[in-house]
């Protein structure tokens, strides 16, 4: 905000120069040619150019998985619109367009498939011809759903969300430059996670590891979007080496939301089996995933729908399950993990049958979730698909949402009537989010990307000063201030002192990146564990210092103390960097710099959780829904930092927001996206954010440093849920039901009148 931050779009390097590329306007098309002016041969350049380069592949080790190959510039065909095909380079950006719009492509358009249920079907078009379908992994869970049958409840709801983007405040960027010293390729790109795509980018660039160095500076936004390896990426990086001089890519708006950046598009079939008390006896699902023409880097196509299906049942314990999922391959851009991940969509479409359920039994919907939730003397708790649940209340934080948002009086004023017409409603929605998620976890998903041992490294400066290098990276999550923190807690060197070193692969250990709400979690875990070791041996040399034995000193507060007197970590420093005659031989051969790495007790995530409330009025007749009030009430475990908890609750929740009531992209028969500017495709702002009120419970985990659990994807998850359920309440006396995100004033009224078309049939045949 004050102009002080370093993004990729501020890196200046001497002869730099900008690239733009050109890109499909068809999704599904051959490639006939590309006529490049003889003027600007030698700034255009096509996939027959990159001719060593491979293709980014995103393999999942689960069985039946369809491999895609993407290239970094397409090659026979395009298979959505935007996918890159040439790639210009001049001195401005200005220019390279200029470039891109003298060639000309010679393309034949071929039948697009964007329906992810139509591309299912025999005789679909095909995506990967040498395929034979369009599915990228099917997989299938049944734990014996046939027991549930006989319920004397079954609703059966068809629920669905809309394709949206992650619209980060600043979009991609990459600047590559050839370091001509040590023979390095040098990317300067936002990135959530450097080290993997060192990787990816080596791999598609045919280089050792150790010939790439990633450098990733401030990040204005991550959301899962930018801890993707691009297409971009490896096509700068190869410019780089072949033009040997610096050139920059920042993506347009445009760029952003048609062709490179789409999230969330589901599919449910899902049905509920339950006893008239409302007690669950089962659940069964069919679920969809729009996973685009491409398996994305390193997460692939598969992660979405792959964790459908074990976290469907959510914080609820019932007896029978069964679940069938598809991964689909459309004509449209690769759909790629955003903030929440799977979870929305199975939160969405879980909680509005349980407010279906009990709609039938004639329950409120909390009474359906109290009967239902696990509870906290369970605890720890393996639920019907083997997730553990390490700690928690569940029906307490329900208890305090319904409490704080005085679900009493919302019923009442909506009993009363409103003088405007208007409708009221009152919503729930609770999810449990596993977070910092194990090794184990990943693995058995079959992402290629698995996590392991995170690793921190501590370093004393010669004048007691503090630096922290650290693999994974912020992008707005105030690592630098909450890291500094554990350290401070541990060393006692004043925050103010303290220097965290995040983003660049020649300087931090390695680390699979910010994604999975795991960095306090796992960063911090690091973090406190190389300063223990740290504060050890800062103890044996200070013994040396006071002249006592070490058995006798003890380290406390950035100070040595011994039975007769203490010396300061300061001094300390000082004396090991700068007066090592001052010390014997054997002190300590490891020095005052630690790198140690961390892995929780149980190496399987831990789960934070919340209940959401909301009271929303509706307009039935223009569809309009005002967010009258919202609560939160969170279990993050221990809070390291309760301001910056509200700050990711807070922003999370604006995007839930948008994912509820405004955003979508829509694509029309052929393909086309049908919003390439901030005009067409509507983000929340602030008269849209509600005010919410967040309540902090805080049930340690068993199994972390501290007790800490991941909170940074959970206030996007729950809001599109509970404000469906609001407006379903609000509008249940007059039969409308609204079962796909966003909840548009178009979808409201059509809701409404089909509703009322259905009540004068009846009217009148009766």
């Amino acid at each position: 905000m004050r102009g002080l931050g370093q993004y990729v779009g501020d890196i200046r390097l001497p002869g730099m120069q900008d690239v733009a590329f050109i890109r499909s306007p068809l999704a599904h098309a051959r490639i006939r040619g590309v006529d490049i002016p003889e003027a600007v041969r030698d700034r255009v350049f096509t996939a027959a150019d990159l001719d060593a380069v491979r293709a980014i592949r995103a393999v999942s080790g689960l069985p039946g998985f369809k491999v895609s190959e993407q290239p970094p510039l397409a090659t026979g065909k395009v298979r959505h619109v935007g996918e890159l095909i040439a790639m210009c380079v001049a001195p401005t950006r200005a220019e390279a367009e200029d470039i891109a719009a003298s060639v000309t492509l010679d393309l034949e358009e071929l039948p697009a498939v964007c329906d992810m249920r139509a591309a299912r079907q025999p005789g679909s078009t095909l995506v990967h011809e040498h395929w034979g379908d369009n599915v990228f992994l099917e997989t299938f869970i049944d734990t014996g759903i046939a027991a549930a049958f006989d319920a004397p409840i079954k609703v059966t709801r068809t629920i669905s969300t809309g394709r949206q983007c992650m619209a980060p405040i600043e979009g991609r960027g990459s600047v590559a430059v050839l370091d001509h010293r040590v023979g390095q390729l040098v990317l300067h790109t936002a990135s959530q996670m450097p080290h993997v795509i060192r990787t990816g980018l080596a791999e598609c660039l045919g280089l050792e590891e150790g010939r790439v160095r990633i450098v990733s500076p401030d990040v204005g936004g991550g959301f899962g979007y930018k801890g993707i390896l691009l297409a971009e990426e490896i096509c700068l990086g190869w410019l780089a080496l072949r033009r040997r001089h610096a050139v920059r890519w920042l993506e347009d708006r445009r760029e952003h939301l048609t062709a490179n950046a789409n999230c969330r598009e589901h599919h449910y079939e899902i049905t509920v089996y339950a006893e008239r008390d409302g007690k669950l006896r089962g659940v069964d699902c069919e679920g969809s995933v729009d996973s685009g023409a491409y398996s994305a880097y390193p997460f692939t196509a598969c992660l979405e729908a792959s964790q459908l299906a074990s976290i469907l049942p959510g914080p609820y314990d019932f007896p029978a399950y069964r679940c069938r999922t598809w991964s689909v391959a459309t004509n449209k851009c690769p759909v790629l993990p955003y903030r929440g991940v799977a979870r929305t969509g199975v939160c969405f479409a879980l909680e509005l049958a349980l407010d279906a359920v009990a709609s039938a039994a004639g329950l409120s919907p909390e009474t359906v979730r109290f009967r239902n939730l696990v509870r906290p003397e369970q605890m720890p708790f393996d639920n019907i698909t083997n997730k553990h649940f390490d700690s928690g209340d569940y029906p307490q934080a329900l208890r305090r949402a319904l409490e704080t948002i005085d679900a009493d009086a919302v019923r009442a004023r909506q009993r009363k009537g409103e003088p405007d017409g208007r409708r009221i409603g009152l919503g729930l929605a609770i999810y449990c989010e596993q977070s910092a998620h194990g090794t184990s976890v990943y693995a058995g998903w079959g992402i290629p990307m698995v996590p392991g041992r995170e690793q921190a490294s501590a370093r004393l400066t010669p004048d007691g000063g503090l630096e922290l290098r650290i693999g994974l990276h912020s992008h707005g999550q105030g690592l630098e201030t909450t890291l500094a923190q554990v350290a401070h807690e541990i060393l006692g060197v004043p925050v103010a002192r303290i220097r965290v070193v995040l983003g660049d692969t020649a300087m931090t250990p390695y680390s699979t990146g910010t994604w999975g709400s795991r960095a306090m979690v796992m960063a911090g875990g690091a973090v406190a564990t190389a300063c223990r070791e740290l504060s050890a041996r800062a103890a044996r040399i200070g013994a040396h210092l006071i002249q006592a034995r070490p058995a006798d000193a003890r380290f406390e507060n950035g100070r040595v103390l011994g039975p007769s007197g203490e010396v300061s970590l300061a001094t300390i420093a000082r004396t090991w960097y700068r007066r090592p005659q001052d010390l014997p031989a054997d002190v300590d051969a490891g020095g005052l710099e630690a790198t140690s790495g961390y892995r929780p007790v149980r190496d399987s995530g831990v789960f934070s959780y919340a209940a959401h409330a909301v009271a929303v009025a509706v307009d039935p007749d223009l569809g309009e829904v005002e967010i009258l009030d919202y609560v939160v009430v969170e279990d993050g475990g221990v809070l390291v930092n309760p301001l910056i908890v509200d700050g990711q609750i807070y922003g999370g929740l604006t995007q839930g927001v948008g994912t509820a009531l405004y955003e979508e992209m829509l694509f029309d028969a052929a393909g086309q996206p049908q919003a390439s500017t901030f005009a067409d495709y509507l983000l929340p702002g602030a008269p849209e954010a509600p005010a919410a009120r967040i309540v902090h419970m805080e049930t340690a985990s068993p199994y972390t440093e501290f007790g800490a659990k991941g909170v940074g994807e959970g206030g996007a998850i729950a809001p599109p849920a509970a404000i469906a359920n609001a407006v379903n309440d609000a509008l249940r006396p007059l039969g409308a039901e609204l079962r796909h995100s966003p909840i548009t004033p178009r979808r409201i009224v059509e809701a409404v009148l089909a509703a009322r078309t259905v009540a004068a049939e009846r009217e009148a045949a009766s």
